[in-house]
């Protein structure tokens, strides 16, 4: 199916080859038909898997058949700063070709709110924006919402992880009640589900996760590996395969910054990443990955659903994630738009078992590999597992403890 079929406008569809998109992803093939028909929306797809043009083609092909007057009447929300950016750049090259200029508002927070007030000066056509930033404006009176026509709620499950339930739920109040209801998401959590039932009505059900038709192309590898040997090894992967451009995942903020300025040491560009930087450096930090100035972005998790990167080559877990959800959603910054790409997670002793149930609700199941120069030779449990609090959903409850205590008292005789 070609996207000539959808009967976009002509100016759409040379975005579209401006932007080598070939043919529709599955998740477009089902979504652009389902959103010009006006249909409210659930469509359950994998990072990578295209959503974010399933969803801004058929808007701006609505948008530019209305009138003229500058109301907003798209409304996107996102859960972070990275995603905001992705989803406006995406907008705004799709609407180069087009006669009717788009004024695009792309509203998030770690960054003054005043030039935002004023680009908002004379409406916008559509807006993109991370709850709490978009309810400050509207404190502000610096926009309003009773135009917008059509909602979308894009990495959706991510909206309710971030805590912004409360942020969503006054938004939702503030939206006329007649509107269009686009929800997007990678996974679906029950407590999406029940968001979901409050505002959506009757709508089209469109699940392709997983379709093995339409997955990312990434091998993924499983290398065992000693704690305190993971750096060097990593080192040791970026110079021998010569990669241009590399993306770090660990688990904390600290961790970040002390593998990028081991990374500096052995003379390799590297900079953390993480939500406590400011909006002016993260923005840099990207720019400078984007442009080749560095090699290597260390980060948390912040960035494993808001960095869009051409051809990255490779995603390498230095720390495991805390779920399978995350887990997919790291890997999927690789092996994007038809590219292939390359997953590396570290295995330690202590995470092994971790990174069994992630395999198993993966459905995976990886060879674990050792390198020459980096055997294991670790017996011990893993302090790291204590250090970030266990597996998720694993933690000891207040009972586990009890029993351990009263094993304790036994064994020690006392």
């Amino acid at each position: 199916m070609p996207f000539t079929s959808f009967q976009l406008h002509d100016g759409l569809l040379q975005a579209i080859r401006l932007r080598g998109y070939a043919n529709p992803t599955a998740i477009q093939q089902e979504a652009i038909p389902a959103i010009l028909s006006g249909a409210d929306l659930i469509a359950c797809a994998q990072t990578g898997s295209g959503k974010t043009a399933a969803f801004c083609l058929p808007l701006l092909q609505l948008w530019n058949a209305s009138p003229a007057p500058r109301q907003a009447r798209v409304l996107i929300l996102v859960p972070t700063r990275e995603l905001a950016t992705q989803v406006g750049d995406t907008l705004r090259s799709l609407a180069l070709q087009l006669a009717k200029p788009l004024k695009l508002a792309v509203l998030f927070g770690g960054v003054s709110i005043n030039p935002q007030m004023l680009h908002l000066r004379g409406g916008a056509d559509i807006l993109v924006a991370t709850p709490g930033r978009l309810l400050d404006l509207i404190r502000q009176n610096a926009v309003s919402l009773s135009a917008v026509s059509t909602l979308v709620l894009d990495e959706a499950d991510r909206l309710l992880e971030y805590g912004f339930a409360d942020e969503l739920n006054q938004l939702l109040a503030l939206l006329p009640a007649e509107r269009q209801n686009l929800l997007f998401s990678a996974t679906f959590p029950s407590q999406l589900s029940e968001l979901a039932q409050q505002f959506l009505h009757s709508p089209v059900h469109i699940n392709v996760a997983t379709d093995a038709a339409d997955k990312p192309d990434i091998l993924q590898r499983a290398i065992v590996i000693d704690t305190e040997q993971r750096t060097p090894l990593l080192r040791h992967l970026i110079n021998s395969h010569q990669w241009k451009q590399v993306l770090v995942f660990c688990a904390s903020r600290y961790a970040t910054e002390l593998v990028a300025v081991k990374l500096r040491k052995a003379r390799i560009a590297a900079e953390p990443f993480h939500g406590e930087l400011s909006q002016g450096k993260r923005t840099q930090v990207l720019a400078d990955f984007k442009a080749g100035r560095i090699r290597v972005i260390v980060a948390t998790d912040v960035a494993a659903r808001g960095i869009d990167i051409n051809r990255l080559p490779v995603v390498i877990n230095y720390d495991l994630p805390r779920s399978s959800d995350d887990y997919q959603h790291r890997i999927g910054r690789t092996g994007r738009a038809g590219e292939s790409g390359l997953a590396i997670s570290f295995i330690s002793t202590g995470n092994e078992a971790h990174f069994r149930l992630i395999e198993k609700r993966q459905n995976i199941a990886l060879e674990r590999e050792q390198l020459a120069g980096f055997e294991v030779t670790a017996t011990e449990i893993n302090a790291e597992d204590k250090l970030h609090g266990g597996i998720k959903g694993k933690r000891p409850n207040k009972k586990d403890k009890l029993r351990a205590q009263l094993a304790e008292k036994d064994f020690s005789g006392d």
